[in-house]
């Protein structure tokens, strides 16, 4: 009682000085002691702005007190902005026009920009998606024959980094002149809005370092996917060989170095069956049968495995959703400063399948690895039901990840009842979902079961219960295909993006042309 009674006497500013040095947990515990430290709480917009940061799954970002916002304006904006994800108005967006000559394999957006690649035609765009003011941006377009340095080179992918005015290409170069016609990868790293060498970049270009054990195959590569997060760029290449595919994935820190010795490989049935995600700044995860946890702090050596984690079924050709925030972005191209960013260490992780499945994961799971063996797998049981959510998904229909939201596009309805329609769903999973939401919305925190089928029987095989808990609303907008086609959707902290496919009619004589286009549907949250 008397230790009580001194800090209870200390100053009120004093008192709050103390308690912001605490947990978000431990707060919240002083407050149910008694009435008085209580009081202290709800009359500290300090200590209110920790808990609420924690509790909707964010972080504070250094160099942003400069910024004269009260704390408890900061408060009031952080709770509203979390409070009108609930009631989004999906019927009122603005329309972002692209170029209509592109037919892109690949759709980009980050960091205010959407970026289009069309391999077939060799060529690239980026476009900037509304600004504002103080935002600074790149639009560029790259014709074919610009973009890749290597003439006649293979291209297999494109990487483009906004906030760090980095564009990243790869390719193969084949030397016909030896009688297996050896290929060669690199990946030359440049200035988004300009074709000089990145000022950070160790060398414009990366070479790929080749595993003892494939020195003597002879691989062709049949797919690529490039990734980046900070300082880290990773290449995974998936390869034909005579009876088994196989994949390697490459890491390098390319602002110290353009080699690399951190490779890690493997076999598959499918060329795509592989993906993989940045956590953090040190840390990857490759998603394969199961998912292996790799250290990538030094890529002078093979990334060490930190965990591996069984999943309850096989992933057949699987995709990998991560968000992605800077919070040290490059001087060249930042974007307006915000002073909260996801936390690395508690947002979602998506990931998709063929058998049309997302299974939605919380990485709280991948830095909580006490009493965890590396050699060892940790069983589904034992990390998966508590820590995912798995959602059934129809054919078409679409996933975005960003923070703790998850965006679906589901498509509903059947062709004999008319045109399909998207419609969209917004989950939120942080803890003061429930609170923020205001009454709006669906609070689902009791588990769901799904059924896993015998791919030879057609008979239910296991039941998968998944049970971590989200508030859910769905948007009165439905997208008709008859008119048009939800293409892609993307999610970040203030928009959602919808990529809709359209078409102009166009008479030659007596034909009737459909000619393909694309709209950006922006919507402000």
């Amino acid at each position: 009682m008397k230790s009580n009674a001194g800090f209870l006497s200390l100053a009120e500013e004093l008192q709050f000085n103390i308690l912001s040095f605490l947990s978000c947990r431990d707060i919240l515990r002083c407050t149910s002691v008694c009435k008085a430290l209580r009081q202290t709480y709800m009359s500290s917009s300090e200590l209110q702005y920790i808990v609420e940061l924690s509790g909707q799954r964010l972080l504070h970002v250094p160099n942003t007190d400069s910024v004269k916002i009260p704390v408890s304006k900061r408060l009031q904006l952080l709770r509203d902005k979390a409070h009108a994800w609930f009631k989004v108005d999906a019927h009122s967006f603005e329309t972002v026009s692209l170029p209509k000559n592109m037919h892109s394999d690949e759709k980009f957006v980050v960091d205010g920009h959407i970026y289009l690649w069309d391999k077939d035609e060799d060529m690239a765009t980026i476009v900037p998606i509304l600004p504002k003011p103080s935002q600074k941006t790149v639009k560029r377009d790259w014709s074919p024959g610009t973009l890749f340095s290597v003439p006649d080179s293979d291209n297999l992918y494109v990487f483009m980094d906004p906030a760090q005015n980095l564009i990243a290409t790869a390719y193969a170069v084949t030397d016909d002149t030896l009688q297996l016609n050896e290929e060669t990868l690199y990946i030359d790293l440049r200035v988004l809005d300009s074709d000089g060498v990145h000022p950070h970049a160790a060398g414009r270009t990366l070479f790929l370092s080749v595993p003892p054990a494939s020195k003597d195959k002879c691989l062709v590569t049949e797919s690529a996917k490039l990734k980046g997060f900070g300082r880290h760029i990773a290449l995974r290449c998936s390869f034909v060989y005579p009876f088994e595919g196989t994949w390697q994935l490459h890491i390098w820190d390319w602002q110290h170095s353009t080699t690399s010795n951190s490779v890690l490989s493997g076999t598959s049935f499918s060329p795509i069956q592989i993906d993989f995600g940045f956590l953090g700044n040190n840390r990857l995860l490759v998603v394969a049968a199961d998912l292996k946890l790799y250290s990538i702090e030094d890529t002078s050596q093979t990334p060490q495995l930190l965990a591996c984690f069984m999943m309850p079924v096989p992933f057949p050709n699987v995709r990998c959703f991560l968000p992605k925030d800077h919070i040290d972005s490059s001087p060249q191209i930042q974007v307006q400063q915000a002073m909260y960013t996801s936390d690395p260490q508690n947002r979602l992780l998506c990931i998709t399948t063929e058998g049309r499945r997302a299974y939605v994961i919380s990485t709280r799971i991948f830095f909580n690895l006490d009493g965890m063996a590396a050699a060892k797998p940790v069983p589904w049981e034992r990390w998966g039901p508590s820590n995912t959510r798995i959602f059934e998904l129809s054919c078409q229909s679409i996933v975005h990840v960003s923070g703790n939201r998850i965006l679906q596009a589901l498509l509903e309805g059947t062709s004999a009842s008319g045109p399909l329609k998207h419609t969209l769903h917004i989950m939120d999973f942080s803890p003061l979902a429930v609170t923020n939401r205001r009454g709006l919305g669906r609070v689902v925190k009791e588990p769901s079961t799904i059924l896993d089928f015998d791919g030879w029987t057609g008979r239910p095989a296991k039941s998968l219960t998944t049970s971590l808990p989200y508030v859910e609303v769905i948007l009165d907008r439905k997208f008709d295909s008859a008119e048009s086609e939800v293409a892609d959707v993307w999610v970040d902290e203030d928009r959602i993006y919808l990529l809709n496919r359209k078409w102009d009619q166009e008479v030659v004589g007596s034909a009737h042309y459909a000619i393909e286009y694309n709209e950006l549907e922006v919507v402000d949250v």
